[in-house]
């Protein structure tokens, strides 16, 4: 996987194991979403919450492009070490998290200028997901929150619903705090 953009633009980052229990947003895709938050979020003020940060490159993304507020959360302890370690060695600041996301959701009492979740598609209660992330009310007024989901869902009737975008077989739905 490549850092599409920032100061370490280019950069390859190999995850240690094939065998991680991930689904890692394509190049393209991500390059896509980036080229939108481009032109939505001032990075170096915004602080930012990566939801099953599975490989990090969202994070990632996120640091190489001047955003100094980053939260990854995650279950899986391999990918938990794996980003610790990355962030240490290229000192990014990302404070990295081992739990359950639902459980992180319920319990932290802080607000972020940007969400993004991208969980496995197969997850239970996929479907009720960014509901829960609003009802928690995790963004701040003017936030917005992106949820990655297969093509086959929906969420336009979702409270807070603002656009989708897709790429392949990957969709990208907007969501505001306020809306």
């Amino acid at each position: 996987m490549r850092i599409i953009g920032g100061m370490w633009r280019g950069r390859r980052i190999q995850t240690p194991s094939k065998k991680w229990p991930v689904r890692p947003t394509t190049d393209f895709a991500r390059e896509a979403l980036f080229n939108i938050l481009d032109n939505r979020l001032d990075y170096e003020s915004s602080s930012a919450l990566d939801l099953f940060g599975g490989t990090g490159m969202h994070s990632i993304e996120l640091a190489s492009r001047g955003c100094n507020d980053i939260t990854y959360v995650d279950r899986f302890r391999h990918s938990v070490l794996f980003m610790k370690s990355l962030a240490k060695e290229m000192e990014m600041p990302i404070e990295v998290v081992l739990s359950d996301v639902y459980k992180f959701v319920e319990r932290t009492d802080r607000q972020w200028d940007y969400i993004f979740a991208d969980p496995p598609y197969e997850m239970d209660q996929v479907d009720y997901f960014p509901s829960k992330v609003l009802q928690a009310k995790l963004l701040k007024p003017n936030g917005f929150f992106v949820f990655e989901h297969m093509a086959t869902k929906n969420f336009e009737k979702t409270e807070g619903f603002m656009e989708a975008r897709q790429y392949g077989q990957s969709v990208f739905s907007f969501f505001g705090a306020g809306s």
